[in-house]
């Protein structure tokens, strides 16, 4: 496992107060220049009137689970504040998955752009396609790691 900073990553700003949530969410990814494509994401975000990206963590290169036969992924979280519901967040995440080539050919398979919604706000949710918190975060160290960098919870461990 290696930490690493890259452009936006790690960056933390002062939170927004016209903004209804705040998200966490899980960036992976292991096929093509997923460093490059972390930080075109990023900007993307970052020109959405639906998003304030408030914080970003250290990007952490670490070995697959699961399917090992395929390259080390990158790892990064990204908090942003929205007034998104969590099922509107997800779909929007959907969308930029299938922007940036995700093909899903099986679990746990290589990826160019996997976006996880890992924390919404407190909220639990249980439903058929959304699951939060992210089920089994507490054991990846693609999550664990990459969200001790950032600055926006320092204090609320």
């Amino acid at each position: 496992m290696k930490l690493e900073r890259i452009r936006f990553f790690p960056t933390c700003k002062k939170a927004k107060p016209y903004f209804s949530h705040r998200a966490v969410i899980g960036l992976g990814g292991n096929q093509g220049d997923v460093k490059k494509r972390f930080v075109k994401l990023y900007r993307m975000m970052l020109n959405d009137p639906r998003f304030f990206v408030q914080d970003s963590s250290m990007v952490l290169q670490n070995p697959p689970f699961g399917y090992l036969d395929q390259p080390d992924f990158y790892n990064a979280l990204i908090v942003v504040q929205t007034s998104l519901s969590a099922k509107a967040l997800l779909k929007v995440l959907l969308r930029l998955e299938h922007l940036f080539g995700r093909v899903r050919l099986f679990k746990n398979g290589p990826r160019t752009l996997d976006l996880d919604i890992i924390f919404f706000d407190n909220q639990k949710i249980m439903q058929p396609n959304l699951i939060v918190p992210h089920p089994r975060w507490q054991e990846r160290a693609s999550v664990i790691v990459p969200l001790f960098t950032l600055k926006s919870f320092k204090g609320q461990r």
